[in-house]
């Protein structure tokens, strides 16, 4: 057991709070003076105003097509009706049918995906849809290449988007755009970047209110973003679209292709999402275990399939090459051989070394010692890339602050 009364509790006493006081102060001033005198964090801005109009486009519709296909249901949501069925057996009739109705009524496409479900189940169901559907887009008035072409009819709707765009840093202010403008959101967005990255930094001289503070924001405003991610890529995107196809269209996702339908197979990922939900129960925690079971077994599997390639069948696969390495024009390559005459050394000397079923004396016992010698240079270069990760992580703040705050770079 620690005794508290005899556990020393680092920057505790008056002396370190007068220490941290006057570091407060101090970088306060140093603050206040790069704002006025290096325009520290300050960000200009461009406005540029796009005016969108949208047109419409009613064309008579007159073909056969695939009874579950997304563009039957497009069809159908912008006007036009399904006024006959047929059901294709056999790929004879589907050659006949697609010759007597011709491509414009009966498309090469719809035949293919006729015949790829006559091929599969034996038949294939086809609608005759017909009628006038009206189509709509809208069409940036500032683009050329993207103005309607002839037979689009505009519908008097229009909207209008400001697209800000931000200056480069370096830019003296005799050279700034004339309608350039300052904006004191992404100022202020860039002065608390750097306040929480000193803050972080601040560890290095020991913990700290500032760094519990910036710890506490940082991990918060991450287990948000994450959740939110995770609800509208999980949720969103893999469940209710294939439950509930409509009303993603017209909540979240306008583009999302008529392709999706109503599949009963998602059902069973919803059910087992609202069991899991009943961990947060205060007597029914029991239910979410079957779900969490079914997800860690499930990952397993797919993991296992996965790390079997990666970390065992490629690995073999990469010590399997030819000791005599040649270019295309057949020359002998020497550095690529002696490349392949170290990897197959080292694999070996690795091999001897956890064979133990011979004692580790004489030559089984040297080769014991070069497969040691084979595992540190491994795990040292594993560290080392571990290690330069960080300081990459590390020079990118250092980039930001110099060069997005001080604007010194």
């Amino acid at each position: 057991m620690t005794n508290e009364a005899q556990t020393p509790i680092p920057n505790s006493g008056a002396g370190a709070k007068i220490g941290w006081s006057i570091l407060v102060i101090i970088m306060i001033v140093g603050m206040v003076v790069a704002y006025f005198t290096l325009d520290a964090g300050h960000v200009w801005v461009t406005s540029e105003k796009q005016n969108y109009s949208q047109y419409e486009e009613t064309v008579k519709v007159n073909e056969w097509l695939p009874a579950n296909s997304g563009e039957v249901r497009e069809l159908v949501h912008h006007g036009a009706v399904v006024s006959d069925t047929r059901e294709v057996k056999d790929s004879t009739e589907n050659q006949s049918l697609h010759s007597q109705l011709g491509d414009e009524v009966y498309s090469k496409d719809s035949m293919a995906s006729s015949e790829k479900a006559i091929v599969a189940g034996g038949s294939a169901k086809l609608v005759h849809v017909t009628g006038d559907a009206t189509m709509m887009k809208w069409v940036n008035d500032n683009d050329i290449e993207s103005s309607p072409k002839e037979g689009w009819k505009s519908t008097g709707k229009t909207s209008t988007w400001e697209v800000t765009t931000n200056i480069a840093a370096n830019i003296s202010a005799a050279d700034r755009p004339e309608n350039a403008t300052f904006s004191v959101s992404r100022t202020v967005g860039i002065w608390l970047s750097a306040i929480l990255t000193l803050a972080i930094m601040s560890f290095l001289l020991g913990d700290n209110p500032f760094y519990k503070a910036a710890e506490a924001i940082v991990v918060g405003t991450s287990a948000g973003y994450w959740m939110a991610y995770a609800f509208y890529t999980g949720i969103v995107d893999q469940l209710l679209i294939n439950l509930f196809p409509s009303l993603v269209r017209s909540w979240t996702s306008p583009g999302l292709p008529w392709s999706y339908q109503w599949d009963w197979v998602y059902i069973l990922p919803g059910i087992l999402a609202i069991m899991l939900v009943c961990r947060l129960l205060p007597k029914g925690g029991w239910i979410a275990r079957w779900p969490l079971a079914f997800i860690i077994g499930a990952t397993a599997g797919f993991r296992l399939t996965s790390h079997l390639e990666s970390d065992f069948l490629l690995q073999i696969k990469g010590t399997i090459t030819s000791l005599w390495a040649t270019n295309a024009a057949g020359q002998f390559e020497f550095w690529n051989s002696l490349g392949a005459v170290i990897i197959l050394l080292s694999v070996l000397l690795c091999l001897v070394y956890f064979f133990f079923s011979l004692e580790h004396k004489g030559a089984v016992g040297k080769a014991a010692r070069g497969g040691i010698f084979v595992l540190m240079v491994t795990f040292g270069a594993a560290f080392g890339l571990t290690v330069m990760g960080r300081i990459t992580l590390l020079t990118e703040r250092f980039d930001f602050l110099f060069k997005e705050w001080l604007h010194l770079l």
